[in-house]
C-alpha cells in the first residue's frame, strides 16, 4: 500500500505543510519522490509516522525523535510498551484529578464542610506524579528505586501546612535564584549560603535525614539533565547553574 502526500495527511491526522517539514529535517522521509515532485509513503513510513506521532504526544522535541528512531538500537516494541506505561499513568493522574473535582462539587453543591487534606491529596498526588514523570529515570538511575519511592512518600505524607511551606519554599528558591544571578551575586557568598540552605529546608521539609551527598548528587543534576536546567532557568538563564555552585559549596557547612 502506498499513500499520497495528501493520503497520509488525511489518514494520521496531520498537515502536508507537517510531513514536507518532517521529510526536510529528515525525521520522516517519503519512501519515493516522482518526477513530478510528488510524495509517496510505503508501509514503514506508515509505522515511522505513528511512533512520531506518539513521541509528539507525550511532548517529546523532534530533534529527539529523529535521534531515538534512527537509533540502531531503537526497538519499537519496547517504546511502544513504554509509551503505554507512560499514558497509562497520565490516565490514572487525570482520573484522580477527575475524582477530586467531583468530590469538590459534590461538597459544594451539598453546602458540606471538606476536610482541607482531603483537598490538597489530589495536588500532592500530582506533584509526585509530574515529578516522576519528568525525572524519575535519572534519579532512579542516579540512586535506586528506593530513594525514588521514600522521595514520593514524603511528598504524599506531607500535611496541609507542610505542603504549603514545601510550595512556598520552591518559589522562594526560583524567586531568589534569579535575584542572586541577575544581581551578579557569587554561589560561594551570602546569597548562595542562603540559597544552599534553602534548599536543604525543601529536601527535609518531610523530616528526612539529611544527607550531604545526596544533595550534591541532585544538585549535580540540575546541570547534567536539560530539563532540570530548563525548569530554573526558565526566566533567568544560569539560575541552574548557581544553585548547583552554592549547594557543592555550602553542603556539609550549613
Amino acid at each position: 500500500m502506498e499513500y499520497s502526500i495528501q493520503e497520509m495527511s488525511k489518514l494520521a491526522g496531520v498537515t502536508t505543510r507537517a510531513l514536507r517539514w518532517y521529510d526536510k529535517i529528515g525525521l520522516l522521509k517519503p519512501s519515493r519522490t516522482a518526477e513530478s515532485g510528488y510524495r509517496y509513503y510505503g508501509p514503514a513510513e506508515v509505522d515511522r509516522l505513528q511512533d512520531i506521532l506518539y513521541y509528539r504526544a507525550l511532548g517529546v522535541e523532534l530533534a529527539r525523535i529523529r535521534e531515538s528512531l534512527d537509533d540502531p538500537s531503537f526497538d519499537r516494541l519496547s517504546a511502544l510498551r513504554s509509551h503505554l506505561s507512560t499514558l497509562m499513568a497520565e490516565r490514572a493522574r487525570i482520573e484522580k484529578l477527575i475524582g477530586s473535582v467531583k468530590e469538590t462539587i459534590l461538597s459544594l453543591e451539598r453546602n458540606d464542610v471538606m476536610m482541607d487534606e482531603q483537598k490538597f491529596q489530589a495536588f500532592k498526588r500530582r506533584a509526585v506524579e509530574e515529578n516522576e514523570k519528568r525525572y524519575g529515570a535519572e534519579i532512579r538511575q542516579t540512586y535506586d528505586d528506593q530513594e525514588m519511592d521514600q522521595a514520593n512518600a514524603s511528598v504524599m505524607g506531607l500535611t496541609q501546612e507542610q505542603y504549603r511551606q514545601w510550595e512556598s519554599l520552591g518559589q522562594e528558591i526560583r524567586s531568589k535564584l534569579r535575584q542572586a544571578v541577575e544581581m551578579g551575586d557569587a554561589p560561594s557568598g551570602e546569597k548562595g549560603e542562603e540559597l544552599a540552605a534553602l534548599h536543604r529546608r525543601w529536601l527535609t521539609i518531610s523530616g528526612n535525614q539529611y544527607d550531604v551527598d545526596r544533595h550534591k548528587g541532585l544538585a549535580e543534576l540540575y546541570v547534567a539533565d536539560e530539563r532540570f536546567t530548563a525548569y530554573y532557568d526558565r526566566e533567568t538563564d544560569g539560575c541552574a547553574q548557581f544553585l548547583r555552585d552554592a549547594i557543592l559549596h555550602w553542603a556539609g557547612k550549613l
